[in-house]
Order: C-alpha cells, then structure tokens, then sequence
C-alpha cells in the first residue's frame, strides 16, 4: 500500500511519500513559508534526485497541489498518476477525549476535530487545512487521522487531573492530555525488539528531547504519565518553553510587568526555556559551545535541563515500581551525549550500569550504551513519527476493509 503522511503546520507541510509493507520511503519533501512571497517545494526522491519548486503558493491547498503535482510528474514523480496513492495519513496534535486511537476520516471526525480546536489553536486548524485540502484534491481516497494525544489517553485519572476545580474538568476538558505520543509509542515498541523482550512486560521510560521535549511512562504497553499536559508548555525545559512552572510566579509577573493573556502566553512560550536562562540561543548546540567558553548561564541553562530530565525519570520510576528501559530520542535526545550521560550517571544506585565509551559521539543511530549487566538497559532509537503514522493509516484501512467482507 502506498500512503501519503501529511503533517501541515500553520505556513508550512512536511510529507512522505511510504510504501508501507517495504517501510519504503519513496519521496519526501516541505512546503515552507505558505502564503509568503517566497515559499517554495523541495522534494528529494529515494534514488537522490532532489528538486526545489518556487512560486506563488498562497494556501495550503495549493500547497498539497504542487506536493501531488512533484509526486507523479514525469522527471522528479515517483508514482505515475494519483491513483497510486492509496490513502492519506494526517499528523492532527490534539484529539482530546474524543479519540483513544487513529480514525478514518469523515464528516464527523472533522466535526470533532474542530471542538478540539481550542485545546490546539495553533496546531489543529493548520491540520484541518490538510484535510480539507486532499478532501478537495482527491475526494475518492480515504483519509486517516492520527492524534499526537491519542496514546496518552491510557493514563488513569489520578495522573491526568488537576488539582483545580472539578466542574472546571466537566465543562473545559481541563486535564493533562500530553504530546508526542506517536515518537514515544514508535521508539518504546522498537526499544523492546532491539533488546528482544515483550513489550507488553516492560516498564519503559522514554524521552523525548528535542526543541519540544516530553518524557513519558510507559507500563506493559500503556502509557500511564507524561510530562506535557493541557498544552506542551508544562514538564521539561525546552528550547523557548519554561516547563514547570509555579503558577504563582506567573500571576506575579503578569501583575508587576503588567501583562495581558496574550503577553504572558507569548512569555512562558517563546521568551523562557533554554533561551531565557542562558541569554544566547534555544540551540543546544550553540548553548554548549557557550558554556565551554566559559559562560556561567549557558552552563546553568544545561543544568537545569538535566537536573529536570533526572528529576521525571525518578519520579516516573517510582510511580512504575521500577523500569527496565530508558530510551533517548528527539534532536537532543538523539545526538547530545553530554545530555544522556550526565542524565544516566545518577542512576547507578538503581543498577544502571551506563557505557561511556559506546555513548561518546553517538548521533542518530540505533544503540544500546548501557553495559551487558545493567538491569536497565539504556537505548538510543531515532524517531521515526511518519512511519508510524503511515503504519496506523495502513491498520486502519485493513479494518475497515475486514468489517466490509465480514
């Protein structure tokens, strides 16, 4: 089966192109700065041929026009006609309660989409555009949405409130419903066959670490607790994001800096995280050149992050009763050994034997960098979200197909 992964964001969508039974990418590509004067396409196909399209691409429909128009054109396509493409998987971040697991796309999935809206404002409207688009482009071929939200929905209820008013939760859908589930439900699963045990018996920890970061819990197969919540504002330390943060000290700034919803919004969003304690990027990268160089708030800005990585992972062991597998994954996850290192180090009371030497300079591969003997074993395993997402769309269809010859 063919399928075509969409993952539209409010100027830009990123796809691929998958044969799903080969896990084959076949093409691949962005369209950036939608709307804007010079967005443009680049598509690169499987063979290494690679193309970049400019011109006027004022919405998303256009967008997804030229994205169809690359696929099957005679010089860069990689497939002859549209009909090769069997069905269409859709990234849509927020599902609230609504959906425990991926749909086919209809009248009233889109419905219910749209009430998650006020959950996502920034995220579902741009994904609903993708919808609404291949719905105009290709009204013949099924539609799949698959929800960042949708693995969380495991968690018990002790997990997932808080602590504020209850009819609050009845009439706002107020709760943690946590992010990036489809990297942490792709890299637990592929964590248990690198090692070769049953995932349905494992008591996994992954992080997810990048510019958006989220931890999460995983028991027998299920999520139980994750670091985002409402929104992806609350947990870890990220790139522009505060993370944890006592709600008093917001009002308190709100009130002496004399703020509006939107300011403060914009401030625990864009203003604070890496950036806003060191002062010099939401890079990492660049954060840990500056700390070599003798700066004080870039290093600080490092500390912090681990110690807040070091302080989920104790807390989501003790909420498991013990873990067998922490795994790493995300931009940061995958690439910074100083990060995993400096995390694993303050696990050995717990049996954690960590491999400095195979951890040292490892960047976006499959690896085991804890020791043989280690009763927790420490992976490596670079996310792969549009697999998954071509993977959900391709069960779903098979369902709805084996409800049809039932």
């Amino acid at each position: 089966m063919i399928v075509l992964v969409l993952n539209a964001g409010s100027s830009s969508i990123k796809y691929q192109l998958f044969d799903v039974e080969e896990k084959k990418v076949l093409a691949k590509g962005i369209v950036d700065k939608i709307g804007m004067a010079d967005a443009a396409l680049i598509n690169y196909r499987d063979d290494g041929d690679e193309v970049k399209l400019e011109g006027e691409i004022v919405d998303h429909q256009a967008g997804i026009e030229y994205v169809l128009g690359v696929l099957i054109s005679e010089k860069h396509g990689s497939i002859k006609s549209l009909e090769g493409i069997d069905a269409v998987g859709h990234r849509v971040v927020h599902g609230g309660e609504s959906f425990q697991s991926s749909a086919l796309i209809n009248d009233e999935i889109v419905r219910k989409i749209n009430e998650c809206v006020p959950l996502a404002p920034l995220h579902n409207p741009p994904n609903l555009k993708g919808i609404e688009a291949v719905t105009e482009l290709m009204p013949d071929t099924p539609q799949v949405a698959v929800f960042d939200t949708a693995f969380h929905q495991t968690m018990p209820k002790s997990a997932y409130m808080y602590a504020i008013p209850y009819s609050l939760y009845k009439k706002y859908g107020l709760r943690r419903y946590g992010f990036h589930g489809t990297s942490h439900h792709y890299v637990s699963r592929r964590a248990c066959e690198i090692v070769g045990v049953d995932y349905q018996t494992q008591k996994i920890i992954t992080c997810h670490l990048g510019n958006g970061a989220s931890i999460t819990a995983i028991k027998y197969g299920k999520s139980v607790d994750t670091s985002m919540g409402l929104t992806p504002v609350e947990g870890m330390i990220m790139g522009t994001r505060s993370g944890d943060l006592d709600l008093g000290v917001l009002t308190y700034i709100i009130d002496k800096e004399e703020l509006g919803v939107k300011e403060a919004n914009t401030l625990i969003n864009k203003h604070s995280g890496i950036l806003g304690i060191s002062g010099v990027s939401s890079d990492m990268r660049e954060v840990e050149r500056a700390s070599d160089d003798g700066n004080n708030r870039a290093r600080l800005a490092l500390e912090m992050y681990d110690y807040r990585i070091i302080k989920y992972i104790g807390s989501y062991a003790a909420a498991m009763s013990g873990v067998d597998m922490i795994v790493f994954t995300g931009g940061i996850g995958e690439n910074a050994h100083r990060v995993r290192e400096a995390v694993c180090k303050k696990f050995g009371y717990m049996g954690l034997e960590f491999d400095s030497e195979k951890n040292t300079g490892l960047r976006s591969q499959e690896a085991i960098i804890s020791k043989p003997d280690s009763k927790i074993k420490v992976l490596v395993v670079p996310t792969n979200e549009e697999l998954v997402i071509a993977q959900e769309t391709l069960k779903v269809i098979n369902n709805i197909k084996d409800l049809l010859k039932a």
